[in-house]
């Protein structure tokens, strides 16, 4: 097991790494303010891990309850969080009983979000069960529901109590959503590190076939790297936009497409080459490093070519992104690799871009 610290002022915590972490009842117990427990997850993954963390919480006498939600972006909306209010208040949860999300990055989400307002704020534990959610959703506070004109527009941010990402938990995550999750991985060689994203280039295989080494130091590098930038601008009102990378584009291509086409990495792997292609224009990145961005891309498993929306709809939905500033599109540009920055781009070259699709 290997274990970092995100060193928010008032309220650090710890992210734990390994396998077989779900099993242990010593890692949790610090982290509950009293014996009961919701585990809040979705009609997947429950059935899998779930009567596991049961008995795992049972070892140290903590009572739990489930609360099991459908499965898919398209449910992270307001409804589906009522689900989670609703069970919370008519089993008589308190302020200090802990959610647990078990899940991937939507129950995660949703779950910090339910926290973050039930009772005006009640602990919670992230346990992601999808590399993406291992490498980024679960690790910052971010936390949030989608909005049919926007993803991830109602939200809050609300810092777990734990962070527990147990690699054993993605033996059962299909292969897509496995290479999906590969997107924000390599998302942080991309912004600030560049030996990350050479030592991607040579292991790549290693991770996508899951060997636990690889994976593991995949994982770290990847919590490292955001957990240095949350330290930094817990609120991300600066550097921590750096981590969206591919987002501005990508959540328009999941808005466009109601959430129901493409996963998250997916949308964020075609933007991530949309930012690198406009990069070349606004800052003079080297068009040679968007060929070696692209094939690591591939080798991944990842989509790259983006879909034809027209330049008209990707920018209407582009303005809604919570980047844009005082009415300005803002942009994460790479100026080299592993050095970005946020700024607002030419719109001629923004739909040179985009005409290209």
């Amino acid at each position: 097991m290997r274990t970092l610290s995100v060193d928010i002022k008032d309220q650090p915590y710890p992210i734990h790494i390994g396998e077989g972490l779900l099993d242990n009842a010593a890692l949790i117990e610090p982290h509950l303010a009293q014996k009961r427990a919701v585990i809040v997850t979705n009609s997947t993954v429950g059935p899998l891990y779930s009567h596991r963390l049961q008995a795992t919480l049972s070892k140290i006498g903590v009572e739990s309850f489930e609360i099991v939600l459908p499965d898919g972006e398209i449910h992270k909306n307001w409804a589906t969080l009522s689900q989670i209010y609703d069970q919370l208040i008519e089993k008589r949860c308190e302020r200090k009983t802990t959610l647990i999300a078990l899940g991937g990055g939507v129950v995660g989400d949703m779950t910090g979000f339910a926290a973050a307002t039930y009772q005006r704020g009640a602990p919670y534990i992230q346990i992601p069960t999808t590399l993406l959610a291992q490498v980024d959703s679960a690790v910052g506070g971010k936390t949030a529901i989608n909005h049919p004109h926007g993803k991830n527009m109602i939200g809050a941010f609300y810092q777990p109590k734990l962070v527990l990402a147990d690699i054993g938990l993605l033996t059962t995550l299909p292969a897509r959503e496995f290479s999906a999750g590969m997107a924000e991985v390599i998302k942080y060689g991309l912004i600030r590190d560049l030996p990350f994203f050479e030592w991607l280039e040579t292991h790549i295989e290693k991770v996508i076939a899951r060997e636990a080494a690889a994976l593991i130091h995949a994982v770290y590098e990847s919590c490292r790297n955001k957990a240095d930038v949350v330290e930094e601008d817990e609120k991300e009102t600066g550097i921590r936009a750096i981590l969206n990378l591919g987002h501005t584009f990508g959540h328009a291509i999941e808005t466009a497409t109601n959430y129901s086409t493409w996963l998250h990495g997916e949308a964020v792997s075609m933007g991530t080459l949309l930012a690198v292609n406009l990069s070349t224009l606004e800052t003079g990145f080297n068009a040679s490093d968007v060929e070696r961005i692209e094939q690591l891309l591939v080798r991944a498993k990842l989509p790259v070519q983006a879909p034809a929306l027209g330049v008209g709809d990707y920018i209407a939905l582009m303005a809604n992104d919570k980047k844009v500033d005082a009415g300005a599109m803002r942009f994460v540009l790479l100026e080299r690799l592993g050095r970005a920055k946020v700024a607002p781009a030419n719109p001629r070259n923004l739909e040179q871009i985009l005409s290209m699709l």
